[in-house]
């Protein structure tokens, strides 16, 4: 006699197990979402420009301003992408920025500019090598080494800057103890009737589309042959890091290192690696400061973009696309100021007023009471100011660039996700 088994003693069939990755994937914005999220704010931005009359606001000139500010600010936040996905904290962004300033421009001026940019890229390698020796050989904390670098840095290159620029030939073709004799320019690209054509587009100041056209004008016109540089490199580092087996180890180190290590990956090469490819990034950024902002060196020009950068790799998630969105956020900010500043963050404002105002009805309708009442009396406070004053004060648009770096990290301080060895020491064999 056989058993026979009902449908009610079969076990329910399990739920299917959601990976990581797909999780990951479901909260990340799909192409049509980006898009759409782009053309609302293009949309927002062109409202408050005709409301306002801040023509500046999306003009070419200020978009060509804008993108010459975020190049520097977007290779210092690469250099902290590749050292951090590694797990070595680069805090010295800044001295390495500072030693390629210095090298492009001392070379810079007694060869070719593009000799000028190779040292410039070599002595930001140079820097990033002595924080990889400190952090990764002799374990010291990776944020004291930075620190320690940018010291260094700053010390070193007024020295060597009193020594080589304050007597002799240099000084007599424009050097002293605080700048190099100026430097040939490396040239810039402009599209042929393009450029002209959107410019004309621009000029009829029509609700968007003139927006656009000065938005693309400013990308086509005056582009610095660094600034396509950089934008092959921000492509490049993506392939790299995420589309070959060496960013997948080198990722790892940053990841989990002891796994790593089991799986046969040489953790200390890579690090190496990613700290050297570091420095000479963020030493390319201070070569781009060198010879295409100044054309010379000049004592404090980075101008604490190293540290700009890092919060616009922060901001962006330690990805290439988000550190890139961050660039060019700080960018435009700090471009206000040299393109009829108080006006134009004056706009600005209203603009934040219409910010606050939609971050307060969706956290009102995710049931975020306290956080939308917060949301809902800054735009009060915001919109106040807007309607009791004419400009903003020039103090004020001189700091716009550092406000929006607080205000960008404490809006997306909850959705980060650093390299879960990020800042810690290894040492090898440490799995055994």
């Amino acid at each position: 006699m056989t058993a026979t088994t009902t449908d009610t003693d079969t076990p329910p069939p399990a739920a299917p197990a959601v990976s990581g990755e797909a999780k990951k994937a479901r909260g990340r914005l799909s192409a049509g979402q980006t898009l759409m999220i782009v053309v609302g704010a293009l949309f927002l931005v062109s409202a408050v420009r005709v409301v306002t009359g801040a023509d500046q606001l999306t003009s070419g000139g200020q978009i060509s301003a804008a993108l010459g500010l975020a190049v520097p600010i977007g290779l210092a936040a690469l250099a902290g992408l590749w050292s951090e996905r590694a797990g070595v904290v680069n805090i010295g962004l800044e001295g390495m920025m500072i030693l390629g300033t210095f090298g492009a421009g001392w070379l810079g001026w007694q060869t070719s500019p593009w000799l000028g940019l190779l040292c410039g890229i070599g002595f930001g390698v140079l820097g990033g090598l002595v924080h990889a020796v400190a952090t990764v050989t002799f374990g010291v904390d990776h944020i004291v080494s930075g620190v320690a670098v940018n010291l260094l840095a700053l010390g070193a290159t007024q020295y060597l800057a009193k020594l080589f620029f304050a007597e002799g030939v240099p000084a007599s073709k424009g050097g002293n103890p605080k700048q190099s004799p100026p430097a040939e320019s490396l040239g810039d690209i402009t599209v042929p009737g393009l450029s002209s054509g959107l410019h004309s587009i621009e000029q009829h100041h029509w609700f968007l589309v003139s927006d656009l056209a000065g938005i693309l004008g400013g990308l086509v016109t005056n582009v610095s042959v660094i600034t396509i540089l950089a934008v092959l490199l921000f492509v490049g580092s993506w392939w790299v890091l995420w589309r070959t087996s060496f960013g997948l180890r080198l990722r790892s180190c940053g990841e989990n290192p002891v796994a790593a290590e089991s799986l046969g990956v040489n953790v200390y090469a890579h690090k190496y690696a990613a700290v050297a490819i570091s420095g000479g990034l963020a030493g390319l950024g201070g070569a781009f400061l060198a010879l295409v902002t100044s054309h010379s060196y000049l004592e404090g020009q980075t101008g604490g973009r190293g540290y700009i950068g890092l919060a616009a790799m922060i901001f962006g998630n330690w990805r290439p696309g988000g550190l890139a969105m961050g660039a060019g956020l700080f960018g435009f900010s700090d471009a206000l100021q040299l393109r009829n500043g108080g006006e134009t963050v004056h706009a600005l404002l209203l603009l934040l007023v219409v910010l606050l105002a939609l971050l307060a009805g969706w956290k009102a309708y995710r049931k975020a009471f306290l956080q939308a009442t917060i949301s809902a009396v800054i735009a009060a406070i915001v919109l106040v100011w807007y309607l009791l004053t004419d400009e903003v004060p020039g103090d004020f648009v001189g700091a716009t660039p550092y406000v929006v770096t607080l205000l960008v990290l404490s809006l997306s301080a909850q959705r980060l996700r650093m390299p879960k060895a990020n800042g810690m020491r290894y040492r090898k064999g440490q799995g055994k």
